[in-house]
Order: C-alpha cells, then sequence, then structure tokens
C-alpha cells in the first residue's frame, strides 16, 4: 500500500485529539502551490526547512561552550534536534500534530547568531539605531525572505501555521511582528509545546554541559535546588562522587520528570 498524502491526513483526523492542529486544514501558504502526493503539508515544511543552508550553520553556532571547546557539547545545532525528540515525545502524549510541532522546533533558533546569546546582544547594540537584533525575527526573515530556493517566491512559503508558531516562539512575542497571525491569541498548542520543548532541553542539557565541564558541581547544587534533590533521590545516588554514569542518569531522569509534569 502506498501512503498517498490523503491517507496521511486521515490518519490525523482519526488519531488527533480535538486540539491537535489538522494539515488537511491548514489556512495554506502565502504564494498558492500545488501540495505534495506523500507529504503532508507540515511534513513539506519540515524538510523545507531541513535542507536550508541556515539549519547546516547550526552545526557551529554556540548553545553555552564554544565548538572549538570540544565536541561533547551541545551546538546550537544538537540543541535543536533534541528541542525536537522532546517536542515529538509530548506531541504524540497529548494527540497533538507532531510534523507541525517538529517543523516549529527545527527552525525555532535559525536566526541564532554565533556565540549564542552573548553574540544576540552584540549584534542588538550594534544594530540599535536599525530596530536592533533579536534572533526570533531573524528566524522568521529567514524563512519568509533570506533563503532563496524557488524561482516563484522569495523564502520558503512554509505554511501558516508553520510561521504562526515560529513568530510566537517566545512567550513576550512582539505584536506588531504577529499582525498576521492572531496577535491577541497565543501561537496553537502545537507553538506552545514546541516553546516548552526548548525551555526543557536547554534546562536539562545546559545543565549536562556544565557538570560535565567542571563549571558546576553536585556540591553546589544538593540541598539548594529542589528538583536536583527529588531525581538524585529518584536514582538513589548519595550526591557524592559524580561518574558520567550517573551523570547521565540524572539528566535522563530529570527530562523524563518535566515531561511526565507536562
Amino acid at each position: 500500500m502506498i501512503n498517498s498524502r490523503q491517507i496521511l491526513e486521515a490518519r490525523e483526523a482519526s488519531q488527533l485529539a480535538p486540539y491537535g492542529t489538522l494539515s488537511s486544514q491548514s489556512k495554506g501558504r502565502h504564494y498558492p502551490e500545488d501540495e505534495a502526493a506523500y507529504r503532508t503539508a507540515f511534513q513539506r515544511d519540515r524538510d523545507r526547512v531541513l535542507h536550508t543552508t541556515a539549519f547546516r550553520r547550526l552545526e557551529y553556532k554556540t548553545q553555552v561552550f564554544l565548538n572549538s571547546e570540544g565536541d561533547y557539547y551541545r551546538t546550537r545545532l544538537t540543541h535543536t534536534l533534541e528541542v525536537a525528540q522532546i517536542g515529538r515525545t509530548i506531541a504524540r502524549a497529548l494527540g497533538a500534530n507532531e510534523d507541525l510541532i517538529e517543523v516549529i522546533c527545527l527552525a525555532h533558533d535559525l536566526g541564532h547568531p554565533p556565540f549564542g546569546h552573548s553574540g544576540e546582544h552584540a549584534l542588538n547594540h550594534l544594530m540599535d539605531g536599525n530596530n536592533g537584533f533579536d534572533h526570533n525575527k531573524q528566524s522568521y526573515r529567514i524563512v519568509t525572505q533570506l533563503e532563496q530556493r524557488y524561482p516563484d517566491f522569495p523564502g520558503l512559503n512554509l505554511t501558516w501555521e508553520t510561521l504562526e508558531g515560529i513568530v510566537k516562539h517566545e512567550t513576550e512575542y512582539d505584536v506588531s511582528e504577529a499582525s498576521n497571525y492572531n496577535p491577541e491569541l497565543r501561537g496553537s498548542l502545537e507553538a506552545q509545546i514546541a516553546n516548552i520543548a526548548d525551555e526543557l532541553a536547554y534546562t536539562a542539557h545546559d545543565l549536562d554541559d556544565g557538570l560535565r565541564s567542571g563549571m558546576i558541581t553536585a556540591y553546589q547544587l544538593n540541598g539548594h535546588v529542589e528538583l536536583w534533590d527529588r531525581v538524585r533521590d529518584q536514582i538513589g545516588w548519595d550526591g557524592q562522587h559524580l561518574t558520567e554514569m550517573t551523570r547521565h542518569r540524572l539528566i535522563r531522569r530529570l527530562i523524563g520528570v518535566e515531561v511526565n509534569a507536562i
């Protein structure tokens, strides 16, 4: 059996929760296109983001530690992939649209400059006379203008729902930038899950990188961070000598606790 787009859309309709966003009911694209034969609209969005130059460039962009510090630490690319994995897990559990969440997660940091938030602050200062710099706005600019891959339109021509998720990635999004995406409302459930997955991922994985580097120690956390104490007790660790295996167990349990709470 070949799974046509129509079959995939029917499967969504039968499996998603009533509040899940159906690709078959998308508000469409700014520039009309024929849809794909074997992919839903959101799957097509995901593939377009994955093949961008901006996505590949995340490999050498800083999450917390510079790329030159070693290949054990997260980069903006590996962070993005981890966000997408967590987002899909939450979506599956709640009956939301996994594909829509995945593309929002994959695109959420496309506009980040090098050197993490320090780079963003520096660019914002340099652009002070020209409305500053914000990585979230830059992500939107990349997918709507800067990626030039199609002769008939600028950008990637993503669906309305994907663009809304990118625009509303931050809790306090710019209302003027969201003027075409119901600025008075929060984003779709999928957009909100993508936001949560991002926070959950960097909370756990930045901690993991900090512990690995030695810049954060278990001594600093024991008795001072309630969630740390909880996962430490759950795995039965005495809080003394932190081995690599124990660190993996702690971070894995931390993610599990947070996902289950969501």
